[in-house]
Parts: structure tokens; C-alpha cells; sequence
């Protein structure tokens, strides 16, 4: 019986479900990331900076609307949370399931002009210098934006398990731990059961009925927090691995840099020590020659000497 009633009641949902207006939201179109980009190391470089400046301001006011998309998605959560009108619930849910789908596109559509700058040539010098800070500036606050996000949905998160719990303490005040776990968290799908148990054991089946649409909403919200979650951290992930890739290519330019520099230098280094060497050798012959011809001078000046003695010691014999 009490699972009829479960049945009845998630098939009358469906129905309010399928009537909720979606709003005035439309789905944007987004700039592509390769659209907006010149080619830095191409063209005239005025015109480059001008496109980089334009495609980096339009970024920063993405951004701008991705933060306003996020405050958005907070107002309605807590609308949610505060309203006890079931049709304005089921809108605020169909508004807020649209709105979050947007915010995601748009998401992802930052990231990737942010990563299409990064990937372009520049020349080295001021150009260089310009661009890489105003990149690193939007993906800071890029990142910054996508912890807010996940935050807003953590808070919110943790507040609808605090009102699925409420609501099923109503049907069943003297609940387990245990039994709030598994309807908190659905764990396995055993809130379902524990809930069917629940309305059968109850004399309040108007205010269960109540509570159970209450707790499947909150569980609607809960699963699409789940999957929003999942998105951003795997978004901040390839965001974080854009980082790590940017400054490895950083640290492998200045290691080639320095090899360049290093091979320059040993070039160098080897060709001073090929003049030293023969500045070396040129200077040991130049000793030798120049001993070769003292030793000859010497010998003409002994065999002067000798000549002029023997002369003198003839000279004073014949005397």
C-alpha cells in the first residue's frame, strides 16, 4: 500500500514537472576561443596587441557574467530552501537547472579562450611581458570564480541534506542515525524503502505526503549539485594543468636559454684557450731562438777572445 502511494506520488510530481514554465532565460551563444585571436607573431604588431586587448577584456567581462551567473544560482537555491510553494519550487528548479547548464557553457567557453591566449607566439620583450600578466591576471580570477562556485554549491549542498532530514523526521520522529543516513544520502536507494516503511507506519499521511515531495526535491537538487561539482573540479583541474604545462614550457625555454648561453661560452672558451695555447708555443720558440742566438754570440765573443789572446801571447814571445 505504502508503495502505491510512493508511486502515485513521484507520477503527480512528474506531471507538475512537465507544466513549469522555463522563464525568460535563452541560451547565449558564446565567442569561439579561436575567433577573437590573432596570431601574435603575425601581421603588424600594433594590430596584434589591439586584438589581444580586445579579446582579454571580452574575457574579463565573461567573467564578470559568470559571477553574476553564480549569485544568480544562489538566490534561487535559497528561494528554494525558503519557499514552502510547491509550483514556485518546481519553477525555481527548472530556472535553476537552466540557468546552471549556461553557467557551465560559459564555463567551459573561458577556459578555452584562456587557454588559446596562452598558446599564442609572442616576441620576446615588453609585447611579451603585457600579455602574459593581463592572461594571468583573467585566469586568476577565472580560478577565483570557480572556488566561489564550489563553494556556493558545497553550502547549499549541506543545507538541503539538513532540510531532507527535517522533512523525514516529520514522517518518522524517532528515526535511527543510521535510517536518516541512508534517506540524507540515498544511499544504495535505500531511502526509498525506509520512507515507504515510514508512510505506512504513519497516522500524519497528509503531512508525510508533503514531507516525501519535499525530500524527493531536495534530492533532485542534491544530484544535480553532485554532477555540478563534478564539472568544476574537473574544469579548476584543466585550469591548474594549463598552469603547470605554461610554466614547464617557461622552465624549458630558459634551460635551452642557458644551454645556448653555456654552449656560447664554452665556444668561446675553447677558442681563447686555442689563442693561449699558441701564444704559448710561439713564446717557448721565441725563448729558444733567442737562447740559440746568445749561445752563438757567446761562442763568436770566446772565439774572439781567444784569437786576440793567442795573438797577444805570440806577439810577447817573439818580443
Amino acid at each position: 500500500m505504502a508503495r502505491d502511494r510512493l508511486a502515485a506520488l513521484r507520477a503527480q510530481r512528474q506531471q507538475q514537472g512537465g507544466d513549469v514554465e522555463m522563464g525568460n532565460l535563452q541560451t547565449p551563444s558564446y565567442p569561439s576561443p579561436t575567433n577573437n585571436v590573432t596570431n601574435g607573431g603575425a601581421g603588424n604588431g600594433t594590430d596584434a596587441m589591439s586584438a589581444f586587448y580586445s579579446e582579454i577584456t571580452s574575457i574579463q567581462d565573461a567573467i564578470t557574467s559568470y559571477n553574476s551567473n553564480i549569485a544568480r544560482i544562489s538566490d534561487l537555491h535559497s528561494r528554494t530552501l525558503n519557499s514552502t510553494d510547491e509550483g514556485a519550487n518546481h519553477q525555481n528548479a527548472a530556472l535553476l537547472e537552466e540557468l546552471v547548464g549556461q553557467t557551465s557553457g560559459l564555463g567551459t567557453n573561458i577556459k578555452q579562450r584562456i587557454q588559446a591566449l596562452e598558446a599564442q607566439p609572442a616576441q620576446p620583450g615588453q609585447d611579451m611581458r603585457i600579455r602574459k600578466n593581463r592572461t594571468d591576471f583573467a585566469r586568476s580570477k577565472f580560478v577565483e570564480a570557480l572556488q566561489n562556485y564550489q563553494q556556493v554549491e558545497r553550502d547549499y549542498r549541506a543545507r538541503y541534506k539538513q532540510r531532507v532530514e527535517r522533512q523525514f523526521k516529520i514522517v518518522k520522529p524517532d528515526a535511527t542515525p543510521e535510517e536518516v543516513n541512508a534517506v540524507v544520502n540515498d544511499t544504495q536507494g535505500g531511502g526509498d524503502q525506509i520512507f515507504a516503511q515510514a508512510l505506512s507506519a504513519s497516522t500524519r499521511y497528509g503531512e508525510s505526503r508533503a514531507a516525501y515531495r519535499e525530500v524527493q526535491d531536495r534530492h533532485a537538487d542534491i544530484q544535480r549539485i553532485e554532477h555540478t561539482l563534478e564539472e568544476l573540479a574537473q574544469l579548476f583541474s584543466d585550469v591548474r594543468m594549463s598552469v603547470l604545462v605554461n610554466q614547464q614550457d617557461e622552465t624549458i625555454k630558459a634551460i635551452e636559454t642557458t644551454a645556448i648561453v653555456v654552449d656560447d661560452d664554452t665556444r668561446k672558451g675553447v677558442e681563447q684557450m686555442d689563442l693561449a695555447v699558441k701564444s704559448a708555443r710561439s713564446a717557448r720558440r721565441k725563448r729558444w731562438i733567442c737562447f740559440i742566438l746568445i749561445l752563438i754570440i757567446l761562442a763568436i765573443v770566446g772565439i774572439v777572445v781567444g784569437v786576440e789572446v793567442s795573438n797577444n801571447v805570440n806577439k810577447n814571445k817573439n818580443n
